[in-house]
């Protein structure tokens, strides 16, 4: 494949991802606000433009999925205020996948040990923050997913 196109083909990759990243995170912002607020006599379709409204969401940049029908919202205790975690998850993935690329080798066998002995190998023995701060040395950021995502300029 030729070099130019490569480029394109990686450009495109961060095409929207504003957009994408401000939809997600209304609709995970709003799910916590929900779930820490009163339920007694709660209008839903008030709640949700009011909960935009103070959050400064611009009109632009609907929630990616509406109240009435965000299904993850009531789907019982598990999912609870849970759909941030989805998010959470492209931070650890971005900011893990960064340890590699600050050794200057996406397969360095020390990054690579690490990984597994504090994160793959822990299990449910340690505390997930804990084991994840053993590995990278500190707490994940979300920096990384905002630079793969063309938020922060590299």
């Amino acid at each position: 494949m030729p070099e130019d196109l490569i480029e394109k083909v990686i450009a495109a990759r961060q095409f929207n991802q504003g957009f994408l990243t401000a939809e997600y995170t209304a609709s995970a912002l709003v799910d916590l606000a929900l779930h820490s607020a009163p339920a007694d006599d709660l209008d839903i379709v008030a709640f949700e433009r009011d909960t935009l409204a103070r959050l400064g969401m611009p009109e632009a940049v609907a929630m990616r999925h509406r109240l009435v029908h965000f299904t993850h919202v009531f789907a019982g205790d598990g999912y609870s205020s849970g759909y941030y975690s989805y998010l959470w998850s492209e931070v650890l993935d971005a900011d893990g996948f960064a340890a590699f690329t600050e050794a200057g080798d996406i397969f360095a066998p020390e990054v690579a040990a690490r990984l597994k002995q504090h994160v793959y190998a822990a299990g449910n023995r340690a505390d997930p923050e804990a084991a994840y701060v053993a590995f990278r040395g500190r707490a994940a950021s979300p920096e990384p997913l905002l630079r793969k995502r063309g938020l922060v300029e590299t």
